[in-house]
């Protein structure tokens, strides 16, 4: 499924106070929840998520200061992706000498109402992850708020799922794409020492239907942490040869 963007325009927003500030390439995308109470009736009625997104492009612009909303992107339980700051500009919402690392996706859940997302919000988030992928020049990390910066953003539900390497839900997307990954067996692989599991014989066997070469023998060893490096620079992720939720991920979907 393509991504469904939702326009400045559409969504009425206010033109920014100022010009944007250039962003060439990031590292990859930061998540975020609002912080406050989300109605819940966002979920079966989206001209809530629309008054919301205006009421944070408000605080944002009348209260910090600033001169737009501080997304790049926003996420909705409708599998809507509101645009924000857009492609290319320097977002506010990750942290002071933060933002021009990585673009900023809200995803419009809360600490309290809505808390837990429910699939379209976690759809549309990955939706946006691909788009700014796919025309921002943004790299393929995937973090919290709070990775590199105090804070409980984007609370504890959606940073687990970011943690396991931000799968979409059951059942997948729509279309021809690669395949999701099986969920994140939940241990780090790495050596020394030699780690054995299924955990493992799934990840070589993956990589093998990929075209690369370890072992497929249900045992972590150098070889495998050597494939798992290259493979790793290849991606754009940091290569320390550990089999993590995002490595994880990109295994059956990189």
């Amino acid at each position: 499924m393509a991504i469904d963007l939702v326009l400045r325009r559409e969504w009425n927003a206010r033109a920014p106070r100022g010009d944007y500030t250039q962003l060439d390439s990031t590292k990859g995308v930061k998540v975020h929840y609002t912080g406050g109470r989300v109605d819940e009736a966002i979920v079966s009625d989206h001209a809530r998520c629309v008054a919301l997104v205006r009421s944070i492009q408000a605080y944002h612009m009348d209260g910090n200061g600033w001169i737009d909303i501080g997304y790049s992107y926003v996420a909705c339980p409708h599998r809507k992706v509101f645009e924000g700051r857009g492609l290319h500009h320097l977002p506010a919402a990750n942290g002071p000498g933060l933002n021009a690392g990585h673009y900023a996706v809200l995803g419009l859940v809360g600490n309290a109402g809505l808390v837990r997302p429910p699939d379209g919000v976690l759809h549309a988030i990955v939706d946006a992850i691909e788009f700014v992928r796919r025309n921002g020049s943004a790299g393929k990390e995937i973090k919290g708020h709070r990775d590199g910066y105090a804070t409980d953003c984007p609370g504890e539900p959606l940073y687990a799922w970011v943690r396991r390497g931000a799968p979409r839900p059951a059942g997948g997307d729509e279309g021809g794409g690669p395949p999701a990954a099986p969920p994140f067996p939940g241990r780090l692989l790495g050596y020394p020492p030699v780690m054995h599991g299924e955990d493992v014989l799934t990840w070589q066997s993956q990589m093998r239907r990929r075209g690369w070469e370890p072992d497929v023998d249900g045992a972590y060893g150098p070889q495998s942490r050597d494939v798992c490096r290259r493979f790793q620079r290849q991606q754009g992720v940091t290569a320390d040869g550990i089999v993590g939720p995002i490595t994880w991920r990109l295994t059956w979907e990189g």
